[in-house]
């Protein structure tokens, strides 16, 4: 039976790949939409940031629309791209480093490459937009929205009716707790309490966002950080790092307590959990899992895709970019099944397209269909 049932899941999440509409004519599911995350969203706010952490040379952005790099970790689209396709946007929400003028209005991306929950993580490689900062970005939008629309009130207005998505967390373990040598997260902290640490700062920072007018909130949890290209060359193996993912799932754990949490805590507001930990174990049943698709360089930033290198030519098969990063069919995938829920476990309580059509009435269970 679980062999008949992962045949099952398999074909559903291509028969999902093989539907996905692009834009499409008419109005938004929501209004505007926010970003906050790491490289995983980022769609060029570290391009002209001083760090090695960034994503504007090729073979990064070979499948994107005119085939050039953008700032986006992978060769196409990112999940923040393809969730504006399923929201019924007509363009790819713009990076807060460039978003100007009445374009806010519909939303801005602040996600950083390198970026984590804590402060420090990722600094061995240059200059980041952690959370904190990005949340004081995002009150720069506030300020502009006011501007726009003629105070801070109606700015606020208009952003609870937004849809806002977190996807951080994972370079406080890639760039930090896994990094003994530079970082020493891990000689201060068990897993469990090292996870703690992270969630009670999180929650700081979702409590600010709450502040600020956000009411439709998704987290994207981690994905399996053990099986990582990075993480198996690292430890010589083929096999996923047990001990690695072992502490990905105290950290999502907690982080699915916290939705519960913040539900019950603001009434007014609707926190979902997107489980990215189940979804990427699916998506490897579909694709080349342990190597990248791109020549990775070897000195820092190592991991990175080799400037000017060609890649495989068979993207699509190929679950990792380069040593840390999904490609554009993997996250086309994940975003499918973050929108839509394929199984009960890949969201809690409710999908993305569940929680878009929320009006500030919880609503507890929803259909797979």
């Amino acid at each position: 039976m679980a062999c008949c049932a992962q045949i099952f899941f398999t074909i559903a999440t291509i028969f999902l790949v093989v539907n996905l509409t692009a834009f499409v004519q008419g109005a938004p599911k929501v209004p505007c939409y926010f970003i906050f995350g790491d490289s995983l969203l980022d769609n060029g706010n570290n391009n002209d940031l001083h760090t090695t952490a960034k994503a504007n040379y090729p073979p990064y952005g070979i499948d994107f629309t005119d085939g050039r790099p953008t700032g986006r970790f992978t060769n196409g689209r990112n999940t923040a791209d393809f969730l504006a396709e399923h929201l019924d946007f007509d363009h790819y929400i713009p990076p807060f480093a460039s978003a100007d003028g009445s374009e806010i209005l519909e939303g801005v991306n602040y996600a950083s490459g390198s970026a984590g929950i804590r402060n420090d993580s990722g600094s061995h490689l240059g200059d980041r937009i952690y959370l904190g900062r990005q949340l004081e970005n995002h009150k720069v939008t506030i300020s502009r929205l006011g501007n726009l629309l003629g105070n801070t009130t109606s700015a606020k207005k208009h952003l609870n009716k937004c849809l806002f998505i977190v996807g951080i967390g994972s370079n406080d373990y890639i760039n930090n707790y896994l990094m003994p040598e530079i970082y020493p997260s891990s000689q201060l902290y068990t897993p469990s309490a090292y996870a703690t640490a992270l969630i009670t700062q999180y929650s700081q920072h979702l409590r600010t966002l709450y502040e600020d007018g956000a009411r439709k909130v998704a987290l994207f949890g981690l994905g399996q950080i053990g099986c990582i290209p990075a993480e198996l060359q690292k430890h010589n193996t083929r096999r996923c790092v047990g001990s690695t993912n072992d502490a990905i799932k105290l950290f999502n754990s907690k982080l699915k307590s916290l939705v519960d949490g913040l539900n019950i805590n603001f009434p007014d507001a609707k926190f979902t959990y997107i489980n990215m930990y189940s979804i990427s174990s699916i998506i490897g049943t579909v694709s080349v899992l342990n190597r990248p698709c791109c020549e990775v360089l070897e000195t820092v930033p190592e991991g990175q895709c080799a400037p000017g290198e060609t890649p495989c030519l068979l993207r699509g098969i190929y679950l990792f970019y380069d040593n840390f990063h999904p490609t554009e069919i993997a996250n086309r995938i994940a975003t499918n099944r973050a929108y839509n829920a394929l199984l009960p476990s890949d969201a809690y309580p409710m999908d993305i397209r569940h929680l878009v059509r929320t009006n500030n009435v919880y609503e507890s269970s929803f259909d797979y269909v």
